[in-house]
């Protein structure tokens, strides 16, 4: 079966640029005509012809193998399953000092906290473990942030938005997979030389990635060293209006204050390839990540119902330090010419240490103290196995087994007034835990002529945990199979060859398993209504809720559907949309409870994990990547990137009209765009990052709301010779207050909480040079 490309892919080409709003500039027909080559279009470009002397009759020409990688657009064109490649060129195109401020502007593809600060990584607005994180194809240890890894350090971002095989199914919204910079044999030094500023606030940073050759086999290597100081200073407000339906009254808590944070990192990747005997080939690539903080935050707050146990002013000072040192391993053994087997190794340790000192004070008396010192230790490894054979056919399958462990000891020192904290007494400062993950999955990836790929799997994962404490053990163990189905159905021509327009579909299932810190039972007390030294403790307000987490969660399952329309320009752009659908079983919600708890004279509330039932989400998200003048004659070659998500869900149980899953937001948008003026060495560009406001009904008893966020990015590179140039960057050029809060009602009280504060300007200004 043949469909003619020249009637529903022109339309929906064309439908999909005016879908999204303000794409297309009113300048754009006025431009002057534009007379360059494509970057793609090499084929076409003018021959001239050259002198073709006569040989001598004794020349003999050596053997030259030329390797060339494939476009971003072609990776994500020939893949099978759904898949967004992002290379070096977007990557550093901005001149984030955060990959989150990179991944904000990837289709469907969001970030929690200030605006143009980065944050926790979510796709289709889904966090808190909904989306699969991985570096290497790695889970890194728990501690680890990817605002920790800089830009400079990454050769390329994967975006799966339906799980595979091979990969792992932890993933309901999807998987962004980091791939650290890879090995030329071609000798390049890159140098980067940084200076930011916010409020004044000066940030350095330098970078230097080098690649060589090891031998004359084709081993190569990668080094790349980066360090960076990153300071903020934010004020803080938070105001929390109680308010009694009994009649007897309201009462205000009120804080205002401000945050500083000072934070130096050093960071090192190193790749080394060699090519072995019969095919084989090796790698190495120690990682390291070493960082240290410090932080003080001063407060004064002031309380309309105070009581002798009150302060009016607070000040925390903390510092700490984080070490990461990971060495994963790689051998590709070649078995015959259809077929292969790959092993691969991790060992890691991660080391953070954390101390805080709290005072309290009252009419200028200090009234309270808590010193607290946290030491934890993660270890990990990780074993994987895949064989991979080629048949006729077109049939490519794929099986792998995988094991994976964590480990964790932590060691605390609470002291208040200086004696042991009442947490410390109740239930032990030390404690030690453990995960264990195995997999097993088989993959056939298959073609059918010219028009078909199939690719199905299956995937088997049971993980077990354990922890012990004083007086809270915890064993946990779950097991999930997983089905993976994905089909890519190519346009053709009349004359029946494939066109640049494909539909693709999944029909998938992933799953979200707990987190340890949610597993782990020891209770953690809020430090507003602390206990006393030594009595039992008194009672806390809903909004200050102690925590805890539970041993019986189970993991969530959920049912994927996605269906996406796909077409590749002839100049390197894209224009796609994707529709999709979770349903959700054994939903996991933190919902505060009012409990009997042992270390209380009367209940306390509590914050802790549940399964709540089932939920559902569905989203559109649409996405253009061209260049103008391929869609109007006499344009400028401006490339443009856009991209818009739209969200839906419902969370069974909980009454509307806002019953959406946890901050998930109504969308998402990014509008950006690019241009290399000819006159002069100097591009020019600018991005719009949109989220709107979002209200979320967590539970029968809190509402959450959070601000919109509206992030104005742009920058200049001015080429000041061939190998070296300078980059002027401006992230949050229109900086807006953001806050977040939240009403909970109790039956005897509605509290009504807003924290928030200013956000600002970063700028940067970065030397690069090739050397």
């Amino acid at each position: 079966m043949s469909v003619s490309a020249r009637a529903a892919p022109t339309g929906l080409r064309l439908g999909l640029v005016l879908l999204l709003p303000t794409l297309l500039p009113a300048w754009a027909q006025n431009a002057p005509a534009q007379t360059d080559n494509p970057p793609d279009s090499a084929a076409s470009a003018t021959q001239r012809p050259v002198a073709n002397p006569k040989p001598k009759a004794t020349a003999q020409l050596d053997r030259v193998d030329v390797s060339v990688r494939a476009s971003d657009e072609d990776l994500r064109r020939n893949a099978t399953a759904a898949k967004i490649v992002i290379g070096r060129d977007e990557i550093e195109r901005f001149g984030d000092s955060s990959l989150g401020e990179v991944l904000k502007r990837l289709p469907g593809v969001s970030t929690g906290g200030r605006p143009g600060r980065g944050g926790e990584i979510r796709m289709r607005g889904m966090g808190n473990g909904y989306t699969q994180i991985l570096v290497n194809g790695e889970r890194m240890p728990p501690g680890f942030a990817l605002d920790q890894l800089p830009p400079d350090q990454v050769e390329r971002i994967e975006i799966l938005r339906a799980p595979s095989a091979e990969y792992g199914a932890r993933a309901v919204a999807g998987t962004i997979n980091i791939v650290l910079r890879e090995a030329l044999q071609k000798r390049i030094n890159d140098v980067r030389l940084g200076l930011g500023a916010e409020r004044d606030i000066l940030t350095p940073s330098v970078g230097w990635t080098r690649n060589d050759k090891l031998d004359d086999q084709g081993g190569a290597y990668n080094l790349s060293l980066n360090a960076q100081q990153v300071n903020h200073r934010d004020a803080v407000n938070t105001t929390a209006l109680t308010h009694n339906l009994d009649g007897s009254g309201d009462s205000l808590l009120a804080t205002q204050g401000q945050s500083e944070d000072e934070r130096r990192s050093l960071n090192m990747s190193l790749r080394l390839q060699w090519k072995l005997p019969d095919g084989d080939a090796l790698s190495l690539q120690p990682f390291m990540v070493a960082a240290k903080g410090k932080s003080s935050n001063v407060f004064d707050q002031f309380h309309s119902l105070a009581s002798p146990g009150d302060f009016d002013h607070a000040q925390i000072a903390g510092d700490n330090t984080f070490n990461l040192l990971r060495l994963n391993s790689q051998w590709q053994h070649r078995i015959n010419d259809d077929s292969k087997l790959e092993l691969r190794g991790g060992l890691g340790q991660a080391r953070t240490e954390s101390h805080s000192l709290r005072q309290e004070f009252y009419k200028a008396a200090l009234t309270r103290t808590q010193d607290d010192t946290t030491v934890s230790t993660d270890r990990s490894w990780s074993l994987n196995g895949k064989y991979s054979q080629q048949l006729a056919n077109e049939h490519s399958l794929v099986a792998g087994l995988e094991g994976e462990g964590t480990t964790r000891t932590q060691d605390r020192a609470c002291l208040q007034n200086g004696l042991a904290c009442r947490n410390a007494l109740e239930f032990g400062d030390d404690l030690s835990a453990a995960t264990q993950r195995v997999a097993l999955y088989g993959q056939d990836e298959w073609s059918v002529g010219q028009q078909w790929a199939f690719y199905a799997g299956i995937r088997g994962e049971r993980i077990a945990t354990r922890s012990t404490a004083r007086n809270f053990s915890v064993s946990n163990q779950s097991a999930v199979w997983t089905p993976l189905l994905h089909a890519v159905w190519k346009f053709l021509d009349d004359k029946g060859k494939p066109t640049r327009d494909q539909i693709r579909a999944s029909l998938t299932r992933s799953y979200r398993s707990p987190s340890l810190q949610d597993l782990i039972a020891q209770p953690t007390i809020n430090a507003q209504y602390p206990c006393p030294d030594t009595q039992a403790c008194g009672a806390n307000a809903a909004n200050y809720p102690d925590r805890s987490g539970n041993p019986n969660l189970k993991p969530e399952l959920a049912t994927g559907l996605d269906v996406a329309y796909e077409s590749y320009l002839s100049k390197g752009g894209v224009l796609s949309a994707n529709v999709f659908y979770r349903r959700i079983s054994d939903l996991m919600r933190t919902l505060t409870t009012l409990q009997t708890v042992s270390y209380a004279a009367v209940p306390r509330w509590v914050s802790q994990p549940q399964n709540i039932g089932n939920a559902s989400t569905m989203g559109l998200e649409l996405e253009a990547k061209f260049r103008l003048d391929e869609f109007f004659d006499g344009a400028w070659p401006v490339s443009v990137r856009s991209n818009l998500s739209l969200f839906r869900s419902q969370v069974d149980g909980i009454p509307g009209p806002n019953n959406r899953l946890d901050q998930q937001p109504r969308g998402t948008a990014n509008l950006g765009a690019d241009y290399k003026l000819r006159s002069l060495p100097l591009s020019l560009g600018a991005g719009l990052n949109w989220t709107p406001a979002v209200t979320v009904q967590q539970s029968l008893l809190t509402e959450v709301h959070n601000s919109r966020k509206v992030v104005l990015d742009a920058f200049a590179l001015w080429s000041l010779q061939l190998n070296t140039q300078l980059r002027l960057s401006a992230t949050n050029l229109d900086p807006l207050s953001y806050a977040n809060g939240n009403i909970i009602n109790t039956g005897d009280q509605v509290i009504t909480t807003n924290s928030g504060g200013r956000s600002y300007t970063l700028w940067q200004l970065r030397l690069e040079m090739k050397v």
